[in-house]
């Protein structure tokens, strides 16, 4: 019998599948292998290196400024009132009565002793013709007895007049003469009255203000009637706190802005105030300034007042930060790390901020993104304004 020609053709095919299937697990777990195999030994390398794999960090670049010394005038801002330098008030001196006329508006200028409103004085003039006609009797009796003595005189010579009537004579003359001049007291005193009537300005100046309407009943008890600007002179009243008021000396020139305005003044300080305020901590400096229809008493102001010159670096205010210790910037060293200086800020301006301590002015100071670098990191400064 034979056994090889009893295998069919389904039995062979039955083979061939089981063959190729063999061989996928084969080439499959070849593969697998091969990556384990790999992986190893990369693991192993990496174990047994000795030098570890260095990172390296380059290190950022930030914005830095040598600010260098600035010869700046130092400047203290103040706010304050505008006044009048010397203000006069003016009010009846004399017995008063009803006002006749007004003659002044303010805004006006007057001169010293121009009247300023008029006060109805008829009874006053009345009084003054009747002293004047007493002035005139007095004198008359005056020459009549100066004529009388001395025709006696004449007479004495030939028997006529005694000694004694010669005396009587010249005791009435002497008698007269004195009422001649108390009449003329009396009318001097009167015409002084009647002038008083008359409101008058003690000095040449700048009306500020009125107070009284004709027909208005005024006395020595109305109070101010009139306020005057002596020659028109304004001044400030800038007030100063009590660390920048040592700062100011008189003479120092000024700037003087009112609110509201967009033109300046230029003033000198003529009076600094002796008082601090115990409350506000500030005292008044006294600002001089010369007539402008535009500086109106009353009015707020603001002042810069040049206080000195100094040589100090100046920075952008971009540089600077402030935390609870205070004020600092940040400072690239020699070794380019960060450093943290401690600064006292002075006057800001155009130009920037002065720093009146810690800073020589030959730093390398980060002038940009300070907030984002810490202290000893390292940098690479790049000064600002060259490439």
């Amino acid at each position: 019998m034979n056994f090889e020609s009893q295998v069919t053709g389904e039995d062979i095919a039955v083979d061939e599948e089981t063959l190729r299937s063999r061989r996928r697990k084969i080439v499959v777990v070849s593969l697998i292998l091969f990556i384990a195999i790999y992986v190893a030994i990369i693991l192993l390398r990496m174990i047994t290196s000795n030098e570890p794999q260095a990172v390296e960090i380059v290190p950022p670049v930030v914005t830095v400024v040598v600010p260098g010394r600035t010869d700046i005038t130092t400047t203290v801002n103040a706010t304050g009132s505008l006044a009048a330098r010397r203000e006069m008030p003016v009010g009846v001196v004399g017995e008063g009565g009803a006002v006749q006329a007004v003659l002044v508006e303010p805004g006006d200028w007057v001169s010293a002793g121009q009247v300023l409103a008029r006060v109805e004085r008829s009874v006053q003039t009345e009084q003054a013709r009747s002293s004047a006609a007493s002035l005139a009797v007095a004198q008359a009796d005056a020459r009549l007895a100066q004529a009388e003595l001395e025709r006696a005189q004449a007479l004495v010579a030939r028997g006529f007049i005694s000694k004694a009537d010669i005396d009587r004579k010249t005791a009435t003359r002497d008698q007269a003469a004195a009422r001649v001049r108390v009449a003329e007291a009396q009318y001097r005193e009167q015409q002084a009255r009647n002038g008083r009537l008359d409101i008058r300005a003690p000095a040449a100046g700048l009306v500020l203000s009125r107070s009284v309407e004709p027909g208005q009943i005024v006395s020595a008890s109305s109070g101010v009637l009139f306020r005057i600007a002596r020659a028109g002179e304004m001044e400030m009243l800038a007030k100063v706190s009590e660390t920048d008021l040592p700062r100011i000396s008189v003479g120092t020139i000024a700037t003087i802005t009112p609110v509201g305005g967009a033109q300046s003044y230029e003033g000198r300080v003529w009076q600094i105030s002796p008082v601090i305020d115990p409350q506000s901590r500030q005292g008044t400096a006294r600002i001089a300034l010369s007539f402008d229809k535009n500086i109106r008493p009353g009015g707020f102001a603001t002042a810069s007042i040049a206080s000195g010159r100094s040589d100090v670096p100046v920075l952008p205010e971009s540089a600077l930060q402030n935390d609870p210790q205070g004020s600092f910037v940040l400072v690239v060293n020699a070794g380019n790390n960060i450093e943290r200086r401690a600064v006292t800020v002075g006057q800001v301006s155009k130009a920037g901020v002065t720093v009146t301590s810690g800073l020589s002015g030959s730093e390398k100071v980060v002038a940009l993104a300070g907030g984002f670098l810490t202290v000893g990191q390292k940098v690479k400064p790049a000064v600002q304004g060259q490439r």
